[in-house]
Parts: structure tokens; C-alpha cells; sequence
């Protein structure tokens, strides 16, 4: 400790002046036991009104707001008092009671009320209006919330996020502690995206060796399931071992290789890792990730050679159907359209403006004429519904389309499979850049036998955030039958964010518009003048000139904090078009304030949420990373919020507001699979080089209908233009489909 005098105090909890879901910081207001008031600041995770706390810590004189007392350690007691009691339970922490409903069931069974609610919640029917199920349902929340709190306490007495409990205890209930002390490396599941040095240090607080063979097994699985991140399906294993050595190694702590090679032993002999030498490689995989691409290898190259027949003549009903058309298609989409007709697999890729949608139109013509139900899908909602605007028949997500779902611990699991496959006779996906090769495989497995697939994508553009590089894999093993569509067609010449894309890919310098043009680039090199220029762009310049409403105008960049990074960027431009306002609610959230009218985008999967479609009776579930969406209500009472995210209406209660995020500014990443009328670039110096590539500043251009305009630096983008550079994925897909070629 240092030198400050630290103290103990002792009260009741009077009021929460400001809490924090995150990481659960708090102001409080204490009634002292000598009668003062106390102004006591620090981490109180789940802190309820009424609640009787012994605090250690020290005063301190805030320069605005006066003396506090700032709060190192704490303990807590439920109120032993019939008001303390009817105030903890008036609170609203329990749904369905309010301080009038609490103040009776104190008065009722006085200092019993909680030893009541947690092992004989029935004898709440004993007061009017309380029904038996209502009754059970209120002891149901108490004894949750009990141990929760007592969850939370745990996480925050060792330094661990309190933003994991309802995680935890989705998953381990009420025996999430003693599985922590257990086995603290349970938090490295990615389930949790805990960081393995957080896991470590719970480790050594709790005394477990750091040479345990638990910790080096943990530390192995940790590296693999970091770099799907990355995009590797599995590491070389001389990679792994100088990776997982050095994670676990310290000045006191040495881990050897040979301890790790044990550790990769252990984990193969377990089931958990498969090593195999394959292109080239001795590579240590993850169980699923092996098992994910061995298997799109054969099922793909099966697929690949599979021919049909027809009895009568297909030439001449291709024939008939092109001329009849009201497309013209050039001899490479005609050649797209006779090879989907005929094969069990085929890639269609191709630049904007080369008319892949034009040729899928075709597809689906021959299709139709050739009597096979045909379903469209897509990596992401905006791609899908982009898809259906664009064919006129209906799309959905791969999610959707499987049915997705969570089983026990948040596993996706899918409704559609081998054993209940989709009902279809083809299936055509866009955007097939974007998908890893765990999602490809619940699609291929989904397919009813004998049915075609129609890859769609654009290979120049990012590969997938999981793992591997499925698109580019398959074009460069040369088994699968492969059309790219090279010609950029007449109208398209006339638009220079096409013709500029192609210009960048080839690695050409973009040339800006000319006065007429839908492509401009505004000189701005630091930080804060081209977030301030790319704000007034979007709130003022493009709606005032063009007409474009804030809506019609996306904002992206190539990272989150750095330089004109999107967080940044979404501090300014909420600031700029939805700023603070006595008639909008609004929620803070960690450093992020959520407002009524915010766009905003979700950034994990949850298969839980349920949705409504407006002005219609339809119900879902499930909100999908990088939709986006606007929030219409937010309600502090109930503290959650409605988000409407296209035609469907969620809600969101604020413990949940961790997967959302602002969405003014979003990653090229992010955006990828959707497009914008209007499109800003922010290119500041101060962006990280490694994502200053060529191909993220062409999938940025790519996604503009008809505006883009980079905000930025001139030597950023002749960096961009230059680095031609793609981070190296360790994949063996293609090794796969060629070795199974040869046998």
C-alpha cells in the first residue's frame, strides 16, 4: 500500500448517481452510520439500493464534484431492515416489482423476506395479486440474481471483467466459480474472448502451477484459436511451439518446447488436435478446423466432377432462353450460364461492373426453365436483401438459410444438415469471398445430394475474418470449373468509382472526378482535420449538394482507433448528426453513449434475440454480426432499448449493449458484402500500415453505388496502391483438393 491513510466506512446504499454494466464503476450515495451522507466512488458490481456496505479506501477531493471517498475493497450485506428491504427489492432489479409491490412483501414477512424468496418463494401468493406462477417466477430472479452477485464478486475481487457473469452463468450457472478455481483457463474459450494473460493471473492468485500440464494444454489451444483470427486453419508446428513457449514463459516461468510437444501430444491423444503433414507442412490444426477442410475437399471435389444429363436438348433451350432474354450476354456469361446448366459446381467471379448479376439473372432463368427450386443466399443481411433487390426473388443469410441456432455453452448449430438438408434442387451464393470455411461447411453438409452450387464472389476483394480463404483456395486449384468475367461493360465504363477500382486493383493511382463525376478525393493529412472534414461532408456538403440523406452516407476506414479510425470517427459524426437532446433518451455504455436515432451494428451472432417484422405478425429470432440498425426507444425503467434493424424491431436489454456498436463509421472489413449510395473514405496519416493494403482501398471503393470520396492523405493512398501485399493464411484446402485430384 502507499502512504495514504486508508480507511473504513460503514452505510446503507441511498442512491446510484451513475453505474457502468461494463465493468461495474459506480457513484454512490451512503447514509454513514453516524448520519453523514457519503459520496463513495469504485467497482460495485451489481450494486442495489438499500444494500448495507463496508467500504476500505481513503477520501479524496474531486477538483468539480468535492470530497468522495474512493473506494480500494468492499462488503456488502442484503438490508436487514423492513425499509432497507422494500428498497432493494423496489429497485428494479427483479422484473415485475415495483416499490409499491416491495414495500408490501416486506412489511408481509419482514427480516425472512429474502430467506423466503430464495428457498420458499411460494408463500408470496399468501399476498393478493400474486399468483402461484408469479410467485415462483420473483424467487426464480432473486435466486439468479443472488448468485450472480455472488459470481460477480468473484470476477471483480480478482480483476476479471464483470461483463463476463451473465456469460458464465449462462453457461456453468451456479457452479461457474468452482469451475474458474478449477480450471481458470476455461476463460479462453472463445466463448468468453478472455485474454490468456487474464486467465494466467487468476491462476496464480488461486496458487495453481504454472507449469501444470492444465496450463500448457490451455496455452496450445489458446495460440490455435487466436489465429483463426488471423485466417489460419492450422500453424506449423515449429510456429506453434515458439508461439505457445513464448506465451507461457516469463523471467521466473520457463516452458520448453519439449514440454510443449508433450502438451500437443496430450491434446492429439484427446481428440482436440489433429498433426499431419500436408503441402508441405508438418501443421498442428484444431480439431474442427481439420475436420472442416478435409471434408469441403472431397465434398467439393465431388461435387466439381459431377456432370448432368438431360434427355433432351440443352443447347437448344440455352439457346432459346439467351435470345429470348431481355439481357444481352457477352460470350464469357453465356459460357457462365451453359456451365451452371451442366456442372454440380462452378465459380462465377469477376470486378464491378462486369456483370455478375446480369449472369445470375441468366442463371436463374435457365433454372427455372429447367424446373429446379432454386434458393439465393449471402454471407450478411445487407448482402442478402442487396441480392433480393437485385434478382427480385428472396434471399437470406447462410444463417438464416440453415436455420442457426445456439446449443448449451453458445455453439452455433444449425437446423439444416445431412440429416435435415435444405429443400432445393440449386443454391446460388454471393459473396462468396467473405465466407470461412466452418460456415461453407454447414452449408455443403446442408445440401441435399445431387444439388448444384453456384459460388458467386469477387476474389480480389478481403478475404474472410474466420478462417481460411475459401474463394481463392478453390480458383487456384484448378478443380473446380471457374468463369471470370474480365469485360467492364459500356455503362459501367461511365462511372469512375468502377472504372477507378479497377484501376487500383491493377495497381494504378485512382484519378478524381471531374466536376460531374461520383469519384473525388479531398486532400487532408492529419487526424483530427480529416474526421472534422468527413463530419461536415456527411451532415452538411453530400446532403446539401447531392441529397443524400445521413442515412444514404456510410463512413468507413481501415481500422477502429488509430488515426481517423471508426471510434474516433463515431464520437464526431454522433456528435454531428444525432447530437445530445432533452427528447432523446440515451444510455452510456463504458465510453460509448448510445442515443435514440444512433445507427448502430451488431457484432457477434446472437440466435436469441427475438424479432418482430413492422406492421406484420411474422416473429424471428436472431440478429447477426454487421447488421445495422437504429435505435427508435430507449427506456430506463426497463432498461432496454428497441433497435429496428431494416423492417424487423428488436429489443435489447442493456446487458447486451456490449455487442453493439456505433455504426456512422464502420471498417472496411465490416462493410464488406454491402453497399452504399454514398461512400466516405477516411485515410489519415496514423493508420496502422498493416492496414493499408490494396486490397481493403479496392473493396473500399467497391462498395459505393454512386458517390465516393476519400478524405485523406495522397501518400496513404499511393501506400494503399502499392502494397499489394496479403497476409499469409495457413490453409490447406487447395493442397487438398489437388491431392485428391491425383488418387
Amino acid at each position: 500500500m502507499d502512504e495514504r491513510e486508508y480507511l473504513i466506512v460503514r452505510g446503507t446504499v441511498q442512491q446510484i448517481v451513475y453505474y457502468n454494466d461494463e465493468n461495474g464503476y459506480a457513484v454512490l450515495r451512503l447514509a454513514a452510520e453516524n448520519g453523514a451522507e457519503v459520496t463513495a466512488t469504485g467497482t460495485f458490481p451489481n450494486i442495489g439500493l438499500g444494500e448495507e456496505v463496508i467500504l476500505t479506501g481513503c477520501w479524496v477531493t474531486h477538483p468539480t464534484y468535492g470530497e468522495q471517498f474512493a473506494t480500494e475493497a468492499f462488503e456488502r450485506r442484503l438490508p436487514t431492515s423492513v425499509r432497507g428491504i422494500a428498497e432493494y427489492l423496489g429497485s428494479g432489479l427483479i422484473r415485475g416489482i415495483g416499490p409499491r409491490l416491495a414495500a408490501k412483501i416486506a412489511e408481509k414477512f419482514g427480516e425472512d423476506t429474502f430467506d423466503i424468496l430464495m428457498h420458499e418463494p411460494e408463500r408470496l401468493s399468501e399476498l393478493r395479486g400474486i399468483t402461484d406462477r408469479k410467485a415462483k417466477e420473483i424467487g426464480r430472479q432473486f435466486t439468479e440474481q443472488s448468485e450472480m452477485r455472488l459470481l460477480m464478486d468473484f470476477l471483480s475481487e480478482h480483476g476479471l471483467p464483470v461483463a463476463l457473469t451473465p456469460l458464465l452463468y449462462k453457461r456453468l450457472h451456479d457452479s461457474a466459480i468452482d469451475a474458474l478455481c478449477e480450471n481458470p483457463y476455461l476463460l479462453c474459450d472463445p466463448y468468453y474472448d478472455v485474454d490468456f494473460k487474464l486467465a494466467d493471473g487468476l491462476a496464480m492468485e488461486l496458487g495453481l502451477s504454472l507449469l501444470s500440464d492444465e496450463r500448457v494444454d490451455a496455452g496450445i489451444l489458446y495460440t490455435l484459436t487466436f489465429n483463426l483470427n488471423n485466417g489460419h486453419t492450422f500453424i506449423p508446428v515449429e510456429k506453434l511451439l515458439y508461439a505457445v513457449c513464448m506465451l507461457l514463459s516469463d523471467d521466473d516461468v520457463v516452458v520448453d518446447e519439449d514440454r510443449a510437444l508433450h502438451g500437443i501430444a496430450r491434446l492429439e491423444e484427446k481428440g482436440r488436435l489433429v498433426r499431419e503433414h500436408i503441402a508441405g507442412r508438418d501443421a498442428v490444426y484444431l480439431r474442427d478446423m481439420h475436420d472442416a477442410e478435409a471434408y469441403l475437399a472431397e465434398m467439393l471435389g465431388y461435387m466439381a466432377e459431377r456432370n448432368y444429363e438431360y434427355d433432351f436438348d440443352v443447347d437448344e433451350l440455352l439457346s432459346a432462353l439467351l435470345e429470348s432474354s431481355e439481357f444481352t450476354f457477352s460470350e464469357k456469361q453465356q459460357l457462365a450460364i451453359s456451365t451452371a446448366a451442366r456442372n454440380g459446381l462452378v465459380i462465377l467471379t469477376g470486378g464491378p461492373g462486369t456483370g455478375k448479376t446480369t449472369t445470375v439473372r441468366g442463371i436463374l432463368q435457365v433454372f427455372e426453365a429447367l424446373g429446379l427450386d432454386t434458393l439465393l443466399a449471402a454471407p450478411t443481411g445487407r448482402a442478402a436483401k442487396r441480392l433480393s433487390d437485385l434478382t427480385g426473388m428472396e434471399a437470406k443469410t447462410i444463417h438464416r438459410l440453415l436455420e442457426a441456432g445456439f446449443a448449451g455453452g453458445g455453439r452455433t448449430v444449425f437446423a439444416r444438415s445431412v440429416t435435415n438438408p435444405l429443400e432445393c434442387d440449386a443454391v446460388i451464393l454471393d459473396e462468396v469471398s467473405m465466407v470461412d470455411i466452418t460456415l461453407m461447411q454447414a452449408l455443403i453438409n446442408a445440401l441435399p445430394h445431387g444439388a448444384r452450387l453456384v459460388l458467386v464472389g469477387d476474389a480480389d476483394q478481403l478475404p474472410p475474418v474466420g478462417p481460411g480463404n475459401f474463394l481463392r483456395d478453390l480458383i487456384t486449384s484448378h478443380r473446380v470449373p471457374t468463369i471470370q468475367l474480365t469485360e467492364i461493360f459500356r455503362q459501367a465504363q461511365q462511372s469512375d468509382i468502377v472504372m477507378n477500382a479497377h484501376a487500383v486493383n491493377a495497381g494504378e493511382m485512382p484519378r478524381p472526378s471531374g466536376a460531374d463525376g461520383d469519384f473525388f478525393i479531398m486532400k487532408r493529412a492529419d487526424p483530427a482535420s480529416v474526421i472534422e472534414t468527413v463530419a461536415q461532408l456527411c451532415a452538411q456538403r453530400l446532403p446539401k449538394h447531392y441529397g443524400f440523406t445521413p442515412a444514404q452516407i456510410q463512413v468507413l476506414s481501415p481500422a477502429k482507433r488509430h488515426g481517423s479510425g471508426t471510434i474516433p470517427l463515431n464520437r464526431r459524426l454522433q456528435e454531428a448528426l444525432n447530437p445530445p437532446s432533452e427528447s432523446k433518451l440515451e444510455k452510456r455504455f463504458g465510453d460509448t453513449i448510445f442515443r435514440e436515432g444512433d445507427r448502430v451494428m451488431q457484432v457477434r451472432n446472437n440466435y436469441d434475440i427475438v424479432w418482430e417484422k413492422q406492421g406484420d405478425d411474422e416473429q424471428g429470432t436472431g440478429v447477426f454480426n454487421g447488421d445495422v440498425g437504429e435505435i427508435i426507444r430507449i427506456f430506463p425503467q426497463q432498461e432496454c432499448m428497441v433497435i429496428r434493424f431494416d423492417d424487423r424491431i428488436a429489443t435489447y436489454t442493456f446487458d447486451m449493449l456490449n455487442e453493439l456498436e456505433l455504426a456512422y463509421a464502420v471498417t472496411v472489413h465490416k462493410s464488406q458484402g454491402s453497399e452504399f449510395d454514398a461512400v466516405v473514405l477516411a485515410l489519415s496519416d496514423g493508420l496502422p500500415r498493416k492496414l493499408l493494403t490494396r486490397n481493403i482501398l479496392y473493396t473500399a471503393i467497391t462498395r459505393a453505388k454512386r458517390l465516393l470520396v476519400i478524405v485523406g492523405s495522397q501518400d496513404v493512398v499511393a501506400y494503399m496502391v502499392n502494397n499489394n501485399q496479403k497476409g499469409r493464411r495457413y490453409s490447406a484446402l487447395k493442397a487438398r483438393l489437388r491431392l485428391a485430384e491425383t488418387q
